[in-house]
């Protein structure tokens, strides 16, 4: 089964985060079923509840990895990037992603959702830049937040540093990261092994 680190965010206690347009994309698992992927996360994984989120971010080359879109940032919360302008190409997928959030429950409780901003559009050489809040990485002691030198991003490091109060959230400039188009989770993942 292809499962890229990003496709996936769990609770810690039985939840797991994902999208249907990366591990339902043909060019992972053609041969897998929905429910043959649930099973195999299931069983590999542990977890009980699998969330599917539907499109990601305009941009991204990974078909939607959850990590642009929504995190745990606890058992029962999740942050969520949203884009309020409504011309913007992210506008419909994102709200759809946050209707879907609103209404999905962890062992028959719904789950808290908090909003994170977008950051503006960042355009290099012609090409959408996938820019996400929602690509912080969690550290021992930290939380680094990817910064994109816009107003919105005292508003993200904000709101993280109430859901890791043990831990100083550090918000590092990545406009010329995202030109990978990653930033800090993208970067923390697995390397493939070389046989």
């Amino acid at each position: 089964m292809i499962l890229e680190g990003g496709a996936i965010d769990v609770n810690g206690k039985g939840a797991l985060l994902t999208t249907e347009s990366c591990l339902l994309n043909k060019n992972r698992n053609p041969n897998l079923s929905r429910e043959e992927i649930e099973k195999r996360l299931r069983d590999y994984l542990g977890v009980r509840e699998i969330l599917w989120l539907g499109d990601g971010i305009a941009g991204d080359d990974t078909d939607g990895h959850i990590d642009d879109l929504a995190r745990f940032v606890s058992e029962r919360t999740v942050v969520a990037v949203v884009e309020e302008d409504r011309d913007d190409e992210n506008y419909e997928a994102l709200q759809a992603n946050l209707v879907r959030l609103r209404e999905m429950k962890i062992d028959n409780r719904k789950i808290d959702i908090v909003t994170l901003p977008m950051p503006k559009r960042i355009v290099r050489e012609d090409l959408r830049l996938p820019a996400s809040y929602a690509n912080f990485y969690i550290a021992n002691t930290c939380v680094l937040l990817p910064t994109f030198a816009d107003p919105n991003d005292a508003i993200a490091l904000s709101i993280l540093q109430r859901f890791f109060r043990n831990r100083r959230v550090v918000g590092i400039d990545s406009r010329e990261l995202i030109w990978g188009l990653g930033t800090f989770h993208c970067l923390t993942q697995q390397q493939p092994a070389v046989a």
